[in-house]
């Protein structure tokens, strides 16, 4: 029987294609040995399996629905759109679906504490919450510019019980995130697990995060299926890191169904203005991987940029980076502006107010649906807008969008 692209990637050592490994210091080599041994043995038991099931169902409220977006489909006149709510997963993203996975691997490796970064603050409010699920310590790493722009997030983080600690130096967004919160974990190796925020870092980070994550994918599938009875015609996600976009492509990477990697544009195409990785960037080694990342003139992670804080990071998984050069991925981008409208657009047709960082995706499903006007659009909406709702207006005002 052949093999599912799940079953076959990553390698033993990590790499898909050229992409991956974990090009990490000697001090953290055993305790990377030891995480991948556990969750390879781990992912195979039905104790861990069942309990995570468990969880995903009576406390994070899975699964998530797939709804039809009827009346911004006629408004578009084009293809019929719908959507993956991961915004109705508990805490508002799909965070959480590999945070409680993360956590549960630490209760198992004996852990006392859970140290993550986090850019837009989902991924902090979810380890957050599944710390005080299981009853662990949580510290969170944050640039003091998303500090700032995601205050709502911040304060749910402390409600929770989590320490947050600003990261203060370059650019203070993601990237300097995840350098802060690598130094600390350094030091505290034996009581710790870092629960890395996307499908992003050193083997096996981009495997475990994408297998928590599949339920997306795998669900929407069964559901798509009962609804239609047939697979979508394209499926369509917003990729920063990539976390929420491998959950929903694992359902259908093996189908003949066209998957799209909708990344920021920003504010234009040159260099700091926006965070478009798949698209413009080069290979290189960041934050402990060998992936395409956005380089300055010297080599190094360069600035970058994106009104949506999740999808502001110079680097991308290492699995998309495969996807794409395997011809397997289209990479799409979506400026700033687009992505205010379709944040309007989404809310005021069908009542669902979007993260800035889904919004990305819902701007790109708009415009497809206009290309392809005969066929089936499926989008993940990653998560929902309520962090995201001063910014834009004190930013952008209150627009009215008519279709």
């Amino acid at each position: 029987m052949k093999k599912s692209h799940l079953q076959k990637y990553p390698d033993s050592e990590g790499f898909f294609g050229r992409f991956g490994g974990a090009y990490i210091p000697d001090i953290l080599k055993d305790e990377f040995d030891k995480i991948t041994k556990a969750y390879l043995k781990l992912k195979h038991s039905h104790d861990f399996i069942s309990e995570l099931r468990r969880i995903q169902k009576h406390f994070q409220g899975r699964p998530t629905p797939v709804y039809h977006a009827k009346r911004l489909s006629d408004a578009l006149g084009g293809a019929q759109i719908y959507l993956k709510r991961e915004d109705l997963n508990h805490m508002g993203a799909h965070k959480l679906n590999h945070c409680m996975g993360e956590a549960l691997l630490a209760k198992y490796l004996g852990k006392k504490k859970l140290i993550a970064e986090t850019g837009a603050g989902q991924h902090g409010v979810a380890l957050a919450t599944a710390a005080a699920y299981f009853g662990l310590e949580c510290e969170i790493h944050m640039g003091e510019v998303d500090i700032e722009k995601e205050h709502p997030n911040v304060v749910r983080m402390k409600i929770l019980g989590a320490e947050v600690v600003p990261a203060t130096h370059g650019l203070k967004t993601l990237k300097e995130a995840v350098d802060s919160a690598f130094e600390s974990y350094v030091k505290q190796l034996d009581t710790s697990l870092y629960a890395i925020g996307s499908v992003v870092g050193p083997h096996p980070f981009p495997m475990m995060v994408r297998d928590f994550q599949s339920v997306v994918g795998f669900e929407a599938k069964e559901q798509f299926l009962e609804m239609l009875g047939f697979l979508p015609d394209n499926v369509v996600a917003c990729v920063g890191g990539g976390s929420n976009a491998m959950g929903i492509f694992s359902g259908f990477i093996d189908d003949e169904v066209e998957l799209y990697a909708v990344e920021p544009l920003g504010k234009g195409t040159k260099l700091g203005e926006h965070a478009a990785t798949l698209m413009y960037g080069d290979e290189g080694v960041i934050h402990g991987f060998n992936t395409l990342m956005l380089k300055d003139e010297n080599g190094n992670p360069a600035p970058v940029y994106s009104i949506a804080s999740g999808l502001d990071y110079p680097g991308v998984g290492p699995e998309q980076a495969f996807l794409k050069e395997s011809g397997r991925l289209n990479i799409a981008a979506i400026t700033d502006e687009e992505t205010v409208d379709s944040f309007y657009a989404l809310s005021q047709y069908e009542g669902i107010i979007p993260a800035l960082e889904s919004a990305h995706a819902v701007a790109y499903a708009m415009k497809l649906a206009k290309e392809k006007p005969n066929d089936t659009i499926l989008v993940n909406l990653s998560g929902r807008g309520d962090k995201d709702i001063d910014f834009v207006v004190e930013n952008y005002g209150i627009r009215n969008i008519k279709l």
